[in-house]
């Protein structure tokens, strides 16, 4: 049996048990997936992740007309969403959306960890409009929840509406969901798993070890 478990402690967190989602990302989880097949995986697991966080986007009817007849039919009743990833890790989960919307504007925004404080620097904003626009946030890991927090307060601060934005991510950490949950209870976070803590180096158990260096052979 499949299923999308909201968890009644993180009343914005929605896990999605999918039996190919969960056989994808324990590939991923070993340490001797390579780059290609973790990168694969990644945006697989994404466009798969993709069909719940889209489940509310808006529709109208429009008429058109088939090679049988004229009738009304859905569409997406606001611009085509737009897709942000946190550089640098969330590129690799961008793809995924963007296969399946290949017209969203892609925005970036550049945030890395500080290793003592463990907060985000930012080093990069560039978005498109973002006004009245539902907004894709990616991201492998929720770890500590600060730079999702991060990222979120720059769309807001660029125009987004929080009940607009939707945060992606293949694995999350309680601690993260709480922090962020805290900050933005309105805004849903979708994710493959709900990983058990973090160590004290803020990595997820088990978790996915340095997502940003697996996606892209760096150490």
């Amino acid at each position: 049996m499949t299923s999308n478990v909201k968890d009644n402690t993180y009343s914005n967190l929605t896990v999605v048990e999918h039996p190919l989602i969960q056989h994808k990302l324990t590939k991923m989880r070993d340490k001797d997936c390579d780059k290609f097949s973790f990168r694969c995986y990644a945006r697989e697991i994404t466009q798969l992740l993709t069909y719940e966080v889209t489940r509310d986007l808006p529709t109208v009817m429009v008429e058109v007309e088939t090679p049988v007849s004229t009738s009304q039919f859905p569409i997406l009743k606001e611009d085509i969403p737009v897709i942000v990833p946190i550089l640098r890790a969330g590129l690799g989960m961008a793809e995924g959306i963007e296969m399946l919307m290949p017209s969203a504007p892609i925005g970036h925004i550049g945030l890395y960890r500080d290793p003592k404080t463990k907060r985000p620097v930012e080093y990069v904003v560039k978005l498109p409009d973002l006004k009245d626009r539902y907004v894709f946030i990616t991201d492998p890991m929720l770890a500590t929840g600060y730079t999702s927090v991060k990222a979120a307060d720059i769309l807001v601060e660029n125009g987004a509406k929080p009940e607009h934005i939707r945060l992606v991510v293949l694995v999350a950490a309680p601690e993260g969901v709480e922090v962020f949950a805290s900050a933005y209870p309105d805004i849903p976070i979708i994710t493959a798993c709900l990983d058990t803590h973090l160590n004290e180096n803020a990595y997820i158990v088990p978790g996915l070890g340095d997502a940003g260096d697996r996606l892209f052979g760096t150490k």
